[in-house]
């Protein structure tokens, strides 16, 4: 005879007779369940999948519905004022976010190249943080005494530290080549290596506190009793009970990272022209938006969509892990 299955509800432990027919849910399926529930999340999911595949594809839907983003149409800028011809900034069915002034590049190429960027260096610096902070965190929970101290200490260190600062001057001093790279894949690199070092303290904490926690459960002490070794017990029974919020807190690091590589493109340590970054659109059209509005409105209403569906899907992420934390 099965044993009926045994499902959380709030703080209690439900069981479920199961009869023929009816099968118990694992943790995984109620957390999706309770997902699909939350309209506003899944919105901001729906949103961040259609980014990730117009950033992908993004050569493939210029060919289609743009104009490449590095080529000039100065036949369709005034040459007296040096805005685009014609209503709303220049557009058109061929040019659907208009034109930049000046120049004439097409904004709606340039904003999902920008996409490109944006998005890798974010997904990029998190994954860097999050896999520092998960291991460093782990480490100082499990281990305790002066090694807990010493990664705390450093986290403190590191938060301390004036970051956009420091990846103003970086980005300032490393030009050229080095380390074997150069041009826009060094700048690439370089940000995500500066934005996720410095970020992972702030994963790592919370994965020390939860270790904290979990270290003393009796899952734990019976895996000790068994003669489990220290990485049997990290990694086959600590780590799998800290995927949920190491998931949650990665999901919403990244749209922090947008900002922060929006804003270095801003002060000019991104990627360079003529490559398209939303930051570096930004920069652009500071000093025309009294000449055309609409060149500021498109790469700042592009982040500030994007922040917003990732902060949206990862509350609801959270929710669904972890109902108590409504």
């Amino acid at each position: 005879m099965t044993a009926p299955p045994i499902e959380p509800h709030g703080d209690l432990t439900v069981v479920v007779p199961v009869g023929p027919g009816m099968v118990g849910r694992s943790p995984a399926a109620i957390a999706w369940r309770r997902l699909r529930r939350d309209r506003v999340a899944v919105a901001g999911g729906v949103v961040v999948v259609v980014l990730v595949v117009v950033a992908i594809a993004a050569p493939l839907i210029v060919k289609v519905l743009g104009d490449p983003p590095d080529e000039f149409h100065q036949n369709l800028i005034d040459p007296t004022f040096g805005a685009p011809k014609g209503r709303w900034g220049g557009i058109s069915p061929h040019h659907l976010f208009g034109l930049e002034p000046i120049n004439g590049r097409d904004l709606f190429s340039r904003t999902l190249y920008g996409a490109r960027i944006s998005l890798l260096v974010a997904f990029g610096a998190t994954l860097l943080s999050v896999s520092i902070g998960t291991v460093l965190g782990l480490l100082a929970g499990y281990r305790g005494g002066w090694v807990d101290s010493v990664i705390a200490r450093t986290m403190d260190v590191f938060l301390a530290f004036p970051l956009l600062l420091f990846a103003l001057a970086l980005g300032g001093a490393v030009q050229g080549e080095a380390f074997g790279m150069s041009g826009n894949t060094l700048r690439v690199v370089l940000l995500i290596v500066v934005i996720g070092f410095f970020s992972w303290p702030y994963i790592g904490r919370i994965v020390r506190g939860q270790t904290l926690s979990l270290r003393e459960r009796e899952f734990v002490d019976a895996a000790r009793s068994l003669g489990a070794g220290t990485g049997h017990i990290v990694f086959r029974e600590l780590l799998p009970n800290l995927v949920g919020p190491i998931l949650v807190y990665g999901t919403l690091l990244i749209p922090t990272n947008i900002l922060f590589e929006a804003a270095l493109s801003f002060f000019g340590v991104g990627v360079a022209e003529p490559t398209a970054s939303w930051g570096g659109m930004l920069t652009d059209a500071v000093p025309l938006y009294t000449v055309a509005p609409g060149f500021v409105l498109v790469p700042g209403l592009a982040i500030f969509v994007t922040v917003l569906a990732f902060n949206l899907f990862g509350d609801g992420l959270r929710d669904a892990l972890d109902p108590r934390s409504r």
